[in-house]
């Protein structure tokens, strides 16, 4: 098997390079070969390459910055996903896409499923959205798997930030009112290893829209209490904790309070779970040492 995966640089790409390379040939090219606002570049690449299966790990993921880059945004996360879905539908291949939980407005009481409204807060959300319709659209067979608050040993991400933080400074304020499931882009690897598998061996269920995140719930603050106590065991020297409301924190974008994703769809449809936060983080941090 072929599988071209965009972002090469990219948190989930990282993971899924180290994973998926048994099934087959990995072809990853970088931005000066794929360069995703070139919508044009994105179907020569995919002609000449013709995989068998296009995982788009690539995103512009900058929350903040999106408030005032939005055409760039929009060209990334909007744009290109339907122009790989319409290769892929060209060549008859399936699509895997990662969307997030910025989707949602986060005003729902408990979490989120697919058939809930989606109503982003920002420009960034608001692109993400804008991609999920694109390549539904296409009514190819794909995979949109939407994720949240993914964290890793690379790149710039919320457990590499307090880490460094957490040695540096003698009190971190931290918000405690945003509530969501950090996920490992290990784990969002692994259950795309699990989801192609299935699909390879003929064990197809129902394309289409899923969530995916680690089970259980935490807030920002609780995730950096566990970053903390992890560091503690290690005789690292740790900043204190103090808990703030978002209001506290003012952002250029507005999150979401409520980041929860119901995720039982893809365990009935495809028979693929995730573990809890606390459990891949372990994992995580086991690797990273």
């Amino acid at each position: 098997m072929k599988i071209l995966i965009s972002g090469q640089q990219g948190q989930i790409s990282l993971e899924l390079q180290r994973r998926l390379g048994a099934l087959g040939k990995l072809i990853v090219p970088g931005r000066d070969q794929l360069d995703l606002t070139k919508p044009d570049q994105i179907r020569q690449t995919v002609q000449n390459l013709r995989p068998d299966l296009i995982i788009n790990a690539a995103a512009y993921t900058s929350v903040d910055l999106a408030e005032n880059e939005p055409e760039t945004a929009f060209a990334i996360n909007a744009v290109a996903p339907g122009i790989f879905a319409e290769s892929a539908l060209a060549l008859g291949i399936p699509l895997i896409h990662y969307s997030t939980d910025y989707v949602f407005d986060g005003t729902k009481i408990g979490p989120y499923d697919e058939d809930d409204t989606p109503n982003p807060l920002g420009v960034y959300g608001k692109s993400k959205l804008a991609g999920e319709r694109a390549i539904t659209e296409v009514q190819g067979q794909h995979l949109i798997l939407r994720t949240s608050w993914v964290y890793s040993t690379h790149g710039r991400n919320f457990l590499l930030t307090m880490q460094r933080l957490l040695q540096e400074k003698a009190e971190l304020s931290v918000v405690a009112d945003q509530i969501g499931a950090p996920t490992w882009a290990g784990t969002v690897a692994n259950s795309t290893l699990a989801l192609i598998e299935r699909w390879h061996s003929g064990e197809t269920a129902p394309w289409g829209t899923y969530h995916l995140t680690a089970q259980g719930k935490t807030s920002w603050f609780g995730f950096a209490e566990s970053i903390r106590e992890a560091l503690r065991q290690q005789g690292k020297p740790c900043a204190n904790l103090r808990p703030i409301r978002s209001s506290d924190y003012p952002t250029p974008a507005t999150r979401p309070i409520n980041s929860c994703l119901d995720c039982s769809r893809l365990q009935r449809d495809w028979g693929v779970s995730q573990p809890d936060w606390q459990t891949a983080l372990r994992e995580c941090l086991t690797e990273q040492s």
